[in-house]
């Protein structure tokens, strides 16, 4: 056993594995310097566990004193505290590091508890660095990356983002959290280490260029573009508002009527107020008119639908109401164009094969019918690809080249992974396929209640901020074990920078303060060389060469 006085914490008075056991703090320990989320190991007689504090209460000795309490004697006070009165911690085994038969040591799954009065410490920068791994700048293959703090502590904790992207994975947290600013950690530790090619879905204008912040210091930090120069392109669904903000050389990007599917439609449904009788109706009109469907049923009149459906049955009302309900769409969605000539999507894909990063900015164009349609036909054609290159590569794996990881970033997400729609959806399809097509999702969302259930139990790894609402935290722990210690955790968070991880990407829960997105994450990130200029100019030329190494010259 290991003998660690300055940070000795007390001793294990009882408890079970299923339930939790009890530690009695030693007096020399304020019960009030202890936060729930606390990383802390108990030093069994064979084995340590690594635990976290899930619960704090008041103890006594004999019930009497609390009959008669002392008075406002500051030495009788310090008389009781320890003996008759004392602070009880509610501790949580997550993992045990125990000798092997080869006498070799490791962490495994908490199999048995340690015996009475085992005695726990705070844990150590040492302790972090076994369970969580360190980040080494020097090893190009080491995957671990810092994303923070323990709540009493300065040493980084670290996820294994080789880990993160094998499965989709969530971020959630009520509006306010912070949750983009934790979105943006994540993927500047996915471009850094460049382990896979993100696609960023950005509704409000986040991610590309730069953000607001609540800081009165940095009023603005930065985005994507600007920490990783041209190894970020910026595409924009609103070309004149990406100008405005700072980003002349952001790629348009229009969708063609013929590029939109009538499953894209069903996604839509709430929205549009569209019923079923309405859309198999759709199915008939493109049956009739194929990939021009959406045109040519824009530009008929009232007598040419009655017409339409004397020959090829259909409902009138229905097949007008449709009508109506894509004039809505065209109206709310400027980047619709009847033809598109451009192939604007397959450019996306040339850059992300290539190793690139692309952030679709949706400018003034982010109401949510706009984005969910934009992300839906986008990202259905993409999978396609991916699908297709994924048979390719495993028909033929010696000569053939595995596609380049995707991982995709939705906001809003409960609106394309609600219960009546995830079946249907691309989103869906993807999340249950786990990396089956080298495409994972991120999903960031303030309503983890409205995601379909077992979508959510697919989630490889769960970053989350604060929550309110009881069936918020119900789903967040959709397919935990343990988790009804966890939800006093989550419940305690600090309505800023502060989040709960745990999953497939960390060894066992964790509470962390997040790194600050500040100049110090910047150098960080790359340093002042790594960052875009802000000079037009240079910018465009920058932009150039990034669309040669792609594209070639010309």
């Amino acid at each position: 056993m290991i003998s660690r006085s300055d940070d000795y914490l007390g001793i294990i008075t009882q408890g079970s594995l299923s339930t939790g056991l009890e530690m009695r703090l030693d007096p020399k320990t304020s019960v009030e310097d202890l936060r729930v989320g606390r990383f802390v190991v108990i030093e069994g007689r064979n084995s340590r566990f690594f635990s976290m504090l899930t619960d704090v209460s008041l103890g006594t000795a004999n019930p009497r004193i609390l009959q008669h309490p002392p008075p406002g004697d500051d030495f009788l006070l310090s008389v009781l505290t320890g003996v008759s009165t004392f602070g009880l911690v509610k501790v949580q085994p997550m993992l045990m590091l125990e000798a092997d038969a080869g006498g070799d040591r490791e962490l495994r799954p908490v199999k048995t508890i340690p015996s009475h009065f085992s005695p726990v410490y705070e844990a150590s920068r040492e302790d972090f660095a076994l369970v969580f791994g360190a980040e080494d700048e020097a090893d190009p293959h080491n995957s671990h990356f810092n994303v923070g703090r323990p709540l009493n502590m300065e040493t980084p904790v670290c996820v294994d983002l080789a880990r993160f992207i094998e499965r989709s994975n969530g971020i959630f947290g009520k509006s306010g959290t912070g949750k983009s600013f934790l979105t943006r950690i994540f993927l500047c530790g996915l471009i850094k280490k460049d382990l896979a090619s993100v696609l960023v879905f950005d509704m409000h204008n986040e991610y590309g260029w730069q953000a607001m912040s609540e800081s009165k210091s940095a009023p603005r930090v930065k985005g994507l573009k600007q920490l990783f120069g041209s190894d970020v392109v910026v595409f924009s669904l609103d070309a004149e508002s990406s100008k405005a903000r700072g980003i002349p050389d952001a790629h348009e990007l229009y969708i063609g009527y013929d590029q939109i599917e009538i499953e894209d439609l069903e996604l839509l449904k709430s929205e549009l107020a569209l019923s079923e009788a309405t859309l198999e109706n759709a199915y008939i009109v493109k049956e009739k008119f194929k990939s021009d469907w959406i045109s040519t049923l824009l530009d008929m009149s009232g007598e040419e639908i009655d017409e339409f459906v004397l020959s090829n049955k259909g409902h009138p009302t229905a097949i007008k109401t449709l009508q109506r309900r894509l004039h809505t769409v065209v109206s709310k969605t400027a980047y619709l164009r009847p033809r598109v000539p451009h192939n604007y999507i397959d450019e996306i894909i040339r850059y992300l094969s290539a190793g690139k990063h692309v952030v679709l900015e949706f400018g003034r164009q982010n109401n949510l019918l706009s984005y969910m349609l934009a992300t839906n036909v986008i990202t259905r054609r993409i999978h396609a690809e991916y699908v297709r290159r994924s048979e390719v590569y495993t028909a033929d794996p010696e000569h053939v080249a595995p596609p380049r990881k995707l991982m995709i970033v939705i906001e809003e997400a409960h609106k394309f992974l609600a219960p009546q729609v995830a079946r249907q959806t691309i989103f869906g399809i993807i999340a249950r396929e786990m990396r089956k097509y080298f495409v994972t999702l991120l999903i960031v969302d303030q309503r983890p209640s409205g995601i379909d259930p077992e979508i959510l139990s697919q989630i490889g790894t769960r970053v989350t901020a604060l929550l309110n609402d009881e069936k918020d935290i119900e789903a967040v722990f959709t397919g935990v074990s343990g988790s009804q210690t966890l939800r006093t955790v989550l419940a305690q968070l600090d309505p800023k920078q502060q989040a709960l991880i745990l999953g497939y990407a960390v060894p066992m829960p964790v509470v962390v303060r997040t790194r600050a997105f500040d100049a110090d994450f910047y150098r960080a990130m790359g340093g002042s060389a790594g960052a875009e200029t802000s000079d037009p100019a240079a910018r465009q030329v920058r932009a150039k060469k990034a669309h040669e190494e792609v594209f070639g010259p010309g």
